[in-house]
Formats: structure tokens, C-alpha cells, sequence
């Protein structure tokens, strides 16, 4: 039923998506957020919702123009999903930004096998990833990506290896020069967020230790079957799923050495895994297969938000 109603992309089931994330996002406000109708206040949820709706919109984006799927919904609605595993995100505008500008790096990134415009895309990229940072530290990880895809695809130009770099001082000078005008307390701030912090011993409740152990255990799921069934991908593809397997596990590193760590910081990996969860459950063989991964996924992410709720 489930895999039937998003098998295509179609304005009603992206209505269902829209409409689901109104719902649980106006839920956790309800019960986590203080009542204040400030015009600042509706500006701030209005944010939310749109950097959202637009995260999910790319992601979905960059897996039709890419060839990683068959024009169905199973992107959109898996990373609607993973959001509900973790709740808080739904009021974590720092992360929330930063992984926004991660993906439409993340779009140049693997758009840049077809070879047109790969220094606008390598320069374009790195600026993304580098604003991101303002906003979380340590996603400047994904910087590492963009040199991944150089060697896979224009690494015999030179110039290429230069445009991060040149990226990276355009928006430190931009960077610099602002805090300095308006608040030099940025600085200290950015500062203050790149120290490493390895310690996994954040959890307030077993809810959240529960709803970790088990997103973990189904993006192991997802990366293991694309390992083995890589071979059997077309060749053409095979640079793309190494980009995706590598922004997974730069997400992890991430939420690995984060200051602060929470939950909320694998949103770096929503993306990435809801592509790769889309080519298994549009390949996989059996009806039931894909209906049963689904109900999985719907039954265990709307009891995780629940539970933490």
C-alpha cells in the first residue's frame, strides 16, 4: 500500500509529506517551545519550516537529476522520516541552516560528473560548505568531499585543487569583516565551536539512546546493502554512490567530534542516507520487501518521536 502510494511522484503524495511535516513540526513546538506570537517569533517558525521543506526538496532533487531514481517519492518521504527519529532538530536553526547549505553543496558536488562547468561547481560547492561552517563548525569536514570528487573527476586540471582555497579566504575576509563591524563576539564563537569532543556519554534518556541505536542500525542496513549490490550498479553510477557513501560517513565524523553532541547533528547524514534507502527500495526485487522496509521505517521513527516528545 505504502510503496504503491509513493512509487510515483505526484502532488498528492508530496501533500501527504508536506502535511505530515506540519503536523509533527507544530506538535514539537507545542510541547517544547514557549508561546510567544512576537512577529520575530512567527518569522523564526516561518524559517524553520521553509529550510526544511526546501532540505528535503533538494535532496529529492539531486537524486532525480542524477540517475539515483525512477521519479518516485521514497526520497522525500524517508527523509521526512529521519527527521521524526530526532525531534529536537525541528528547533535547531544553527544545524538546520548549516545542513541546508551542506546539500546545495552537495548538489554541485554530485552533479559534477558531467564535466560542464566543474570549476563554477568546485568554487560554488566550497563557498556552500564554508558558510555552513558559520553555523556548525565542524561540517567544514565536507570540504573533504569536494576533493573526493575532483579525484574522481577533473583531477588532472591543477587549478582545481586551488578554487577551495580560494573559496575559503573569500569568505574568511567576508567573514572577519563583518564580526568586526557589527559583533567581534561571532569570532569567539566560531572559535569556541571547533574544539574536538569524542565523549558519546550525552544521553538525558534512554528514548534518545534507543532512537539512536536504532537510526544507526538502519543506515548500517542501507550502506551494507549498497556495499554489495554496488557491483551490480551500472558503471556510470558508481562514482555517484561513492560520493553519497562518502558524505555518510563525513556526517558521522562530524557528529563524532562535535562539541555539544546531541543527537540533532546526524542531520548531516539524512540526505545521503535517503539516497541510497531510494535505490534499494526502488530495486529491490519483491513487493513486499519494499512494503516491509517502509512500515519499518514509518512504525520505529514515529515511536522514537513520540517517545521523546
Amino acid at each position: 500500500m505504502i510503496t504503491s502510494f509513493f512509487r510515483k511522484s505526484t502532488p498528492l503524495n508530496y501533500s501527504a509529506v508536506i502535511l505530515g511535516l506540519l503536523f509533527f513540526f507544530f506538535y514539537y513546538q507545542l510541547k517544547h517551545v514557549s508561546a510567544d506570537n512576537s512577529l520575530l517569533n512567527v518569522v523564526s517558525i516561518c524559517v524553520f519550516l521553509g529550510v526544511l521543506f526546501v532540505s528535503m526538496f533538494i535532496t529529492n532533487f539531486i537524486v532525480k537529476k542524477n540517475g539515483l531514481s525512477k521519479d518516485s517519492a521514497y526520497t522525500v518521504l524517508v527523509f521526512f522520516l529521519f527527521l521524526l527519529f530526532f525531534p529536537g532538530i525541528l528547533n535547531n536553526a544553527s544545524l538546520l541552516l548549516s545542513n541546508f547549505f551542506i546539500l546545495l553543496a552537495t548538489r554541485r558536488i554530485i552533479s559534477l560528473h558531467s564535466l560542464k562547468a566543474s570549476k563554477e561547481k568546485i568554487f560554488d560547492a566550497s563557498l556552500w560548505v564554508f558558510i555552513a561552517t558559520l553555523f556548525h563548525f565542524w561540517s567544514i569536514l565536507f570540504i573533504v568531499l569536494i576533493f573526493i570528487a575532483i579525484l574522481f573527476h577533473v583531477a588532472r586540471d591543477y587549478r582545481n585543487w586551488f578554487l577551495p582555497i580560494i573559496a575559503f579566504f573569500s569568505i574568511a575576509i567576508l567573514f572577519v569583516g563583518s564580526a568586526l563591524y557589527f559583533n567581534t563576539q561571532w569570532i569567539h564563537q566560531l572559535i569556541e565551536q571547533s574544539t574536538i569532543d569524542l565523549r558519546m556519554d550525552y544521553f538525558t534518556n534512554k528514548n534518545q539512546n534507543w532512537a539512536f541505536s536504532i537510526y544507526a542500525t538502519i543506515g548500517l542496513f542501507f550502506v551494507v546493502l549498497l556495499l554489495l549490490s554496488l557491483a551490480n550498479r551500472p558503471l556510470i553510477l558508481h562514482p555517484t554512490y561513492k560520493k553519497v557513501l562518502s558524505a555518510i560517513a563525513i556526517g558521522m565524523a562530524v557528529f563524532a567530534i562535535s562539541p555539544n553532541k546531541s543527537n540533532e547533528l546526524l542531520v548531516f547524514t539524512f540526505a545521503p542516507l535517503a539516497m541510497i534507502a531510494t535505490t534499494h527500495i526502488e530495486t529491490a526485487q519483491a513487493y513486499w520487501k519494499k512494503e516491509v522496509v517502509l512500515w519499518i521505517l514509518l512504525v520505529v521513527s514515529f515511536i522514537a518521536f513520540f517517545a521523546q516528545v
